[in-house]
């Protein structure tokens, strides 16, 4: 398994250490976890309850156009 050295302010050391601890794992099982999720192409949990969740009259449903209205496209 490959390797990577970081090196961190002792602020961002224990705060490390301090997560690690209280989820009960080592410190790089914890740098990796947050590394995977930061690189997620996943959307978050419960992402599709936002839809409509801003009640704001700036936020309006565009009508779709006619599709004959669209550029003409080559034909492949």
């Amino acid at each position: 398994m490959p390797q990577v050295s970081l090196y961190l302010d002792d602020d961002t050391h224990h705060e490390i250490a301090i997560r690690a601890k209280m989820s009960q794992s080592s410190m790089s099982k914890l740098i990796t976890d947050i590394l995977r999720a930061h690189f997620s192409k996943e959307w978050p949990a419960g992402f599709e309850h936002t839809f409509a969740s801003i009640q704001d009259n700036s936020f309006t449903r565009q009508e779709a156009s006619a599709w004959q209205l669209d550029t003409p496209r080559e034909s492949l």
